[in-house]
């Protein structure tokens, strides 16, 4: 990404949020519009492919706290289209190079450097250092690209925690030239840029910007002869299996984040992340709150109003008994501490029992009879009074 791109992207209108938006804000844009981009639902749409790359960017950037607050220093720094003379300059603007500002101290003296606080900006967000001395002549260690995977656990896996295969193409340095683009490996340095893989160029406003050399597309190096399988770049489609561990307790439309699992660098450079979303499937007799597992259990009629204890079933392990209270109604909700999902400190939720009173679709004779003295015996009793009342009052 050249210092032009970084100064004119608004990653706050890529991902549709305001400046003052909150990380969750952040967080939830980014996935909603990742799933509406992802390559995977929009197979054979390459412009669909280009604005999950967007999206990804502005994430990587807006997610990232710290790199957040790099890149609103810099746009509020350069987002005017230059710099203005200080008091007591001549008329017009300074002519100078950004590169002399990323490279730290000017030459000619302690007293006339810029002390090199642009270049941490921009280094931290884009991993490569200043244009100081000599940088020049050697070409810099490029990070490798961020990958993004899903996988779909299924709800006992979600909250127990699960190792997983997951198998992802990147880009990777080409094993037929061990990454150096030229068939013999023995490329050379660019002459247009040195080596140091960017270019400046004039701006308007008197000063210049930096971008990727056209000619070594960034790289730094030029193959005499180009490697037949990736063509000069260095780079080649790689695909790898990996057993990734997914932590217990974690959510439907969670993204983890794994460092250093993503494509590798370029020249020492270090490895991308990975970042898995994760889908949980639904369970027929579990569902979960937050970090509390919830179940549904029927209890007869009898057992509701006279009292009783029951057992209830735990997700993989063995059945709880609780006690019902008597006169307990339908709908009523109990607790079983430390029968639900895993926290992150390792602790457990608990499970919440709903108790549903089940009415029987048959009845034996001597049922019936039972239940006809038990009407006839509350027959003056008017559970539907109170209600009444409280609309008239309404």
């Amino acid at each position: 990404m050249s210092t032009k791109d970084f100064v004119e992207k608004d990653y706050y209108k890529v991902l549709g949020v305001p400046k003052d938006a909150t990380e969750a804000e952040i967080k939830k844009a980014y996935r909603k519009l990742a799933r509406e981009f992802h390559p995977d639902a929009n197979k054979g749409d390459a412009s669909a492919e280009e604005r999950f790359k967007e999206i990804s960017e502005a994430n990587d950037i807006l997610g990232d706290a710290k790199k957040r607050k790099e890149y609103d220093e810099a746009r509020a720094l350069f987002g005017n289209g230059g710099f203005r003379p200080g008091p007591g300059g001549a008329g017009g603007s300074f002519n100078f190079d950004l590169g002399d500002l990323f490279g730290g101290t000017q030459p000619g003296g302690a007293g006339g450097g810029f002390g090199g606080g642009l270049g941490d900006v921009f280094g931290g967000l884009f991993n490569r250092g200043g244009a100081g001395p000599g940088a020049g002549t050697r070409t810099q260690p490029r990070r490798g690209q961020d990958i993004e995977s899903e996988v779909t656990l299924s709800f006992t896996e979600a909250v127990d925690g699960a190792t997983v295969p997951l198998r992802m193409s990147s880009q990777a340095p080409c094993k037929a030239c061990s990454g150096t683009g030229d068939k013999n490996g023995t490329p050379r340095v660019c002459p247009t840029c040195v080596g140091t893989g960017q270019v400046s160029r004039g701006s308007g406003g008197g000063f210049s910007l930096t971008d990727p050399c056209a000619d070594c597309k960034g790289r730094g190096l030029i193959a005499e002869t180009p490697c037949d399988v990736c063509k000069g770049s260095g780079r080649a489609r790689s695909s790898r299996t990996m057993q990734v561990r997914i932590p217990a307790g974690v959510f439907d439309g969670q993204r983890i984040r794994l460092r250093g699992k993503g494509a590798p660098g370029e020249r020492g450079g270090p490895a991308g992340d990975l970042y898995v979303v994760v889908h949980v499937g639904s369970h027929p007799v579990f569902g979960r709150k937050d970090d509390n597992l919830t179940v549904t259990v029927p209890v007869t009629f009898a057992e509701a109003a006279l009292g009783a204890e029951i057992k209830v079933p735990t997700l993989n392990g063995p059945s709880v008994t609780l006690k019902l209270p008597p006169g307990t109604p339908g709908g009523r909700t109990m607790r079983a501490r430390g029968k639900g999902a895993v926290r992150k400190d390792g602790t457990r939720g608990d499970l919440l029992v709903t108790v549903e009173v089940a009415v029987p679709a048959e009845l034996s004779d001597k049922a019936r009879e039972a239940l006809e003295m038990y009407r006839d015996a509350t027959g003056s009793e008017d559970p539907r009074a109170a209600l009444f009342e409280s609309a008239k009052g309404a």
